[in-house]
């Protein structure tokens, strides 16, 4: 089946999502165009990559991954293997030591 008919048919399940859609896809189908649309650090990792911002949007994503149309999925891949991380902002924790001395 086609990429693009099975994520019309997976949209159809109640409770499946776009972000579901593509992750089933990636793996599934081993489709190279399927972006997860929706994750939560994805567009921050693949902005920062392409940008140097430390946040972007999933449109912002989309429109740094349009050049790649067809294999963005892989791109996202790649960069990731380059070592694409967004800088982190949370707060630290510093562990207190509870040992008996």
């Amino acid at each position: 089946m086609a990429s693009a008919q099975a994520h019309a048919r997976l949209m159809t399940v109640p409770g499946i999502g776009i972000w579901t859609a593509a992750e089933t896809l990636q793996r599934a189908n081993g489709d190279p165009d399927a972006v997860s649309v929706g994750d939560y650090h994805l567009a921050n990792h693949i902005g920062h990559f392409f940008s140097g911002r430390a946040r972007s949007t999933d449109e912002q994503m989309l429109e740094h991954l349009a050049p790649y149309a067809g294999q963005r999925h892989r791109v996202c891949k790649l960069a990731f293997l380059a070592g694409a991380r967004a800088p982190r902002f949370g707060p630290r924790l510093a562990p207190n030591d509870h040992r008996s001395r």
